[in-house]
């Protein structure tokens, strides 16, 4: 933890050097609240991320408060491609095209070369309208190797009843840029062809066809409208109410994400890219609660959501700090999240049969429930500042949303559960 916290300290102190050469970083960080934290997220044999935060925030007075975060998040390891397992080995090149991977009998196809890094740099300004109400304008910009976004934002809070209540309305709209590797793909174009003997025997062989590309990139933009209530209901209890709607228009389909065409005794023929409809409108509803006790703050929250790809989700999230000391406290975390599938999610596609106008085999799309449990311990040190340190266990668990396996695929797993542990460390200052 020293380490952390001295990289921290002259990280701080080149920014100040660069800003102001003659003020050392203690000058430049007067009136600064700063929140750093580094997170670990491992599923097992599938994805690692490696998140760091750094978060500020400072009071320029008269209520004007100005807030920003810097993000990195790096990504190593296997992501599901969407195509199912076989009781034969699969070979399937790699999104550009370039070589290919080797997929062993019996367990889902995952493409073991994923690796990414997101930067992402977030501004806030608030500041007083009047007496009782105020504004705040944002501005979001992130980058990946094959992903740009550009957002703003702005919302207006008001507040009646001596500020007991607040009513709130935001506004928010990005432009995003996808630049997949290879270039965007024909919807259904096919990219691998499987060749088997009559009989499926040894003789298997894979043949990788031209990927067929409409463009080297492609855009969508996202408009939220957010509205908010926040009542004081006594001087234990506060309340929270959101109601929010989401437009997306242009390029949502996953370009790395393929679906298998499977014959009727269940071998996989092709592998051809999905296809997603390019407009999406969500809807959510938000409650939470957090009551003071005499030992600590419970906090509860529910959130309904639902959109017109037919994706409905709940998430019950609830946290109680306990007190264990005056300067220390442990805080439980338990999550659950559950999901119907999306109208055109199909884990595979038959061979034959005439193909949809949409479809997807990423599980993500697919019905699942998933849960979060963990525990956050943190302690106030003797010059003030705040050190936590939080490790929790997640488990997600996709099902059959309704659909039929031929042949070989009854043997196989095709809904894997996705496990992975958390760890999380914070330093405030």
């Amino acid at each position: 933890m020293k380490k952390t916290i001295n990289i921290t300290a002259a990280l701080a102190s080149a920014t100040c050097a660069l800003l102001h050469p003659y003020a050392s970083a203690n000058d430049m960080l007067e009136g600064w609240k700063v929140d750093t934290s580094l997170m670990y997220y491992g599923e097992t044999d599938r994805v690692t991320a490696v998140e760091t935060v750094i978060a500020g925030q400072k009071d320029f007075g008269a209520e004007r408060l100005f807030t920003g975060k810097i993000v990195v998040d790096t990504l190593t390891g296997a992501s599901a491609t969407g195509a199912v397992a076989q009781l034969t080995a699969q070979t399937v090149s790699r999104p550009s095209g370039q070589g290919s991977y080797t997929v062993n009998a019996g367990e889902t196809p995952l493409d073991n070369t994923f690796k990414d890094t997101r930067v992402q740099v977030d501004g806030q300004w608030t500041q007083p309208w009047s007496d009782v109400s105020r504004i705040t304008t944002g501005l979001h910009l992130s980058t990946e190797h094959d992903y740009y976004s550009l957002g703003f934002n702005g919302s207006y809070a008001h507040d009646f009843y001596n500020k007991n209540t607040t009513l709130s309305a935001g506004l928010a709209f990005s432009y995003d840029v996808i630049k997949p590797e290879g270039g965007i793909p024909v919807p259904f174009a096919v990219k691998t062809t499987i060749l088997r003997g009559d009989e499926y025997g040894d003789d298997d062989n894979t043949e990788n066809s031209n990927d067929l590309r409409l463009a080297d990139s492609d855009n969508k933009t996202t408009t939220d409208v957010l509205f908010g209530l926040t009542q004081i209901i006594n001087r234990r209890m506060l309340m929270q109410f959101n109601l929010g709607i989401s437009q997306i228009n242009g390029y949502s389909t996953d370009p790395y994400k393929l679906l298998s065409v499977v014959d009727s005794i269940g071998f996989t023929q092709n592998l051809i890219y999905e296809n997603r409809p390019d407009s999406r409108v969500k809807t959510f509803a938000y409650w939470q609660t957090k009551y003071a006790l005499d030992f600590g703050v419970a906090d509860i929250s529910y959130r309904y959501a639902s959109d017109d790809w037919k994706v409905n989700s709940h998430t019950l999230d609830s946290r109680l700090r306990i007190n264990l000391t005056d300067s220390s406290y442990i805080q439980p975390h338990f999550r659950y999240y559950s999901q119907s599938a999306a109208e055109f999610f199909q884990p595979f596609l038959v061979e034959g049969q005439t193909l949809p106008e949409f479809a997807t085999a990423d599980y993500r799309l697919g019905e699942m429930t998933a849960y979060t449990a963990g525990l956050k311990y943190g302690m106030e040190l003797d010059n003030g500042d705040e050190l936590s340190f939080r490790l929790e266990y997640y488990q997600q668990s996709p099902k059959n949303a309704g659909f039929t396996e031929p042949g070989t695929l009854k043997d196989v797993d095709l809904y894997p559960s996705v496990k992975a542990v958390i760890a999380q460390v914070n330093y405030r200052f």
